[in-house]
């Protein structure tokens, strides 16, 4: 998936579901590229610039914290916020070898950020679905954010995937693998839509919103599902959920490709909802 599928999480018995080894570092960068211009999009219109300060939840690897510390220029500063120590520092080394200097990264849970300075936003992309309480976290980081400044977050809507491609079986049964191995490990596929209601919970102004979906019919889209559910297969074994109907994991991105080209159709990435608002004064 998200920002790629971010690296944070809270306590309590929850497991992100991707996991935090070396390949999935590596499937979280290439998935990046690809969805950088919708989050850059998103970031632009709520009006992240430079010189601000900006809070990233759960920096994973560090694409999106790369990203707005190009937006933000020398002049700015992002700090980025992951728990797992190995995703710290693959971020660090990149951001290390960008030639980026106005960048750090701490290890703390969601809950748990500390500053003694406000920050201009705080962003994060797929990293609401994967809390238990994204109220909590929301009105947490909220706090953060100096009156006036941008709230601005980036998750999943999986509902259009299932609506428009019924007539593939096999990408039907790969969405719906990676949906049931979602729910059943604790995550919300639907956390975009739901940002607008949760927003509000925590006494912010509803936030503009929209949706954007990456269509295509080429090898890269349809490898980047497949990396998604190779990631969570542990977790879809581990949940009881069944690939038999995907084959063999090495060819089925061929086989995909083979299905939708037999009847012209084409293949979306998960869609994406961007949500942000300004904190009141």
């Amino acid at each position: 998936m998200a920002t790629a599928f971010s690296d944070a999480t809270q306590d309590r018995g929850f497991q992100y579901v991707l996991g935090y080894n070396s390949a999935e570092h590596d499937r979280l960068i290439r998935q990046a590229v690809r969805i950088a211009p919708m989050t850059e999009r998103l970031f632009r219109e709520a009006g992240i610039g430079a010189g601000q300060r900006v809070l990233d939840l759960g920096s994973g690897v560090g694409d999106v914290a790369m990203l707005l510390a190009r937006l933000v220029g020398p002049s700015g500063e992002v700090l980025g916020v992951e728990r797992d120590a190995s995703s710290i520092a693959r971020a660090a080394t990149r951001v290390a070898h960008a030639g980026l200097h106005n960048v750090t990264f701490t290890q703390s849970d969601v809950n748990q950020i500390k500053s003694d300075k406000l920050f201009d936003a705080a962003v994060g992309r797929f990293i609401l679905m994967f809390v238990p309480d994204p109220v909590s976290v929301l009105t947490s980081v909220s706090r953060l954010v100096r009156p006036g400044g941008v709230v601005a977050f980036q998750e999943p809507s999986w509902v259009p995937s299932f609506a428009r491609t019924t007539h593939l079986p096999l990408w039907s049964s790969l969405l719906v693998a990676i949906h049931s191995t979602l729910l059943r490990s604790g995550a919300n596929p639907e956390m975009g839509p739901d940002l607008y209601h949760v927003f509000q919970r925590v006494g912010l102004p509803a936030p503009r919103m929209h949706m954007e979906i990456l269509l295509g019919c080429d090898l890269d889209l349809v490898q980047m599902k497949c990396d998604v559910m190779a990631s969570m297969r542990p977790m879809a074994d581990q949940h009881n959920v069944s690939l038999e109907a995907l084959g063999d994991f090495k060819t089925l991105p061929e086989r995909i490709l083979a299905e939708a080209a037999a009847s012209s159709s084409l293949l979306n990435f998960v869609p994406l909802v961007g949500a942000w608002t300004r904190k009141p004064h």
